[in-house]
């Protein structure tokens, strides 16, 4: 298996260096500020803030009149305080075979499956990276062997992913970390084969009317490791990140009615300690043209759960959450995003807003704040709950 990988990568590599000359090269470049309100939990992390440097760039090409393509998109992040934050990833290496009902596509690449706002329960196919961000949007690149199978009622899509990529975690000195640390290089696995485990994947996905449905099941390496307690010799205490073989069956619904968007996610899992469910559904109301202007105001809320209660790894435990979106639909594609997550059984709160505005042509400035709020020591949340930040995050797109 590790032959095949690497007789792929060097295939894509190899493709890309002899079209790079025909392709076309884009790209950003960043710079993130992170001021933390609060001093740490751990002395060990002890910065209040942060800079990071932050550089994506994106080389396609195109051929056979447009049945055969090739992607490229590595990525790098240098961070001040962690360096376990300072990566380099492939999101993307792929090659694309269009035919008139099916499509395969070889290599590395980023799924996404859902629909939900505020968590993406059906979500499996990529690694969350949480060096990037707390709110688990970011995921790492995903080697895969993916066939889509196109008819008038349906596409089924195929997948066969023969490496496991584990989860990023903060290190030592970085912030919203899990206290004590979670340390990657421990990592434990059901499997015998470990990250070479081959996980398999199917989808079926379809509109009908109004309605967007996808069916999904997932065998493998679980993305979510369990975090098993433990104490090094220096009699410091550290999370094992623990990787199960699992099944998830999952589905994900969508439909628009007026200006109404509505939305429902749910799964069954077993193999992860036990067998249980979880759903999360809501919807999103847009009022156009709000007093006659050219702002677009949506208002949503969700409601999560997950049947495993106190067991549960996710803070999607029992909870509700609202939120507003508004898009300005200026020229600086101007918009903003608030939220509030809060936790029916303990009362904890999580505040989120988001807001980006284009500066001319080719510069973006991003605006990110993540709040929690009364989370008690039985919360998940609570390891994080003095990391309170806001982040700004200047980028050049080229």
């Amino acid at each position: 298996m590790r032959i095949f990988i690497k007789s792929l990568l060097l295939f894509l590599i190899a493709s890309a260096s002899a079209l790079s000359s025909a392709g076309e090269w884009s790209g950003s470049a960043g710079l993130e500020f992170r001021g933390f309100n609060q001093t740490a939990q751990d002395t060990r992390q002890d910065h209040d803030s942060n800079f990071s440097f932050v550089f994506e760039s994106e080389y396609f090409h195109e051929w056979d009149d447009g049945d055969q393509s090739i992607a490229f998109v590595p990525y790098i992040r240098v961070d001040e305080n962690d360096n376990e934050r300072t990566h380099f990833d492939i999101h993307e290496l792929t090659y694309l075979k269009v035919a008139e009902r099916w499509e395969l596509r070889l290599g590395i690449r980023k799924i996404f499956w859902g629909v939900t706002e505020f968590q993406h329960l059906v979500d499996i196919i990529n690694q969350t990276n949480l060096v990037e961000n707390f709110d688990t949007e970011d995921k790492l690149g995903q080697p895969m062997v993916n066939l889509a199978l196109i008819n008038d009622w349906g596409t089924i899509d195929l997948f066969v992913m023969p490496y496991f990529r584990e989860r990023y975690f903060p290190g030592t000195s970085g912030r919203l970390r899990s206290i004590p640390e979670t340390r990657q290089d421990r990592s434990q696995f059901e499997s015998a084969a470990k990250e070479k485990h081959i996980d398999l994947a199917a989808r079926y996905s379809h509109y009908f009317g109004d309605w967007d449905i996808g069916l999904s099941h997932f065998y493998g390496t679980s993305r979510d490791p369990r975090l098993l307690f433990s104490i090094d010799s220096g009699g410091n205490p550290f999370f094992i990140p623990f990787y199960d073989i699992i099944n998830q069956t999952s589905v994900d619904i969508q439909t628009t009615k007026s200006n109404m968007l509505w939305k429902f996610e749910a799964l069954h899992r077993s193999g992860q300690g036990t067998t249980y469910n979880a759903y999360a559904g809501g919807f999103e109301y847009t009022f156009v043209g709000i007093m006659d202007t050219a702002l677009d105001l949506g208002v949503l809320s969700e409601y999560h759960y997950d049947d495993r209660d106190e067991l549960s790894m996710s803070i999607f435990q029992d909870d509700i959450a609202i939120g507003a979106r508004l898009a300005f639909n200026d020229v600086q594609s101007s918009e903003a995003l608030i939220g509030l997550v809060w936790d029916r059984n303990s009362g904890g709160k999580f505040f989120n807003i988001e807001a980006s505005r284009r500066l001319g042509n080719s510069w973006l400035l991003e605006l990110q704040g993540r709040f929690f709020l009364n989370q008690k020591s039985s919360d998940l949340a609570f390891t994080v709950s003095r990391d309170d930040y806001t982040e700004l995050f200047l980028s050049y797109n080229f």
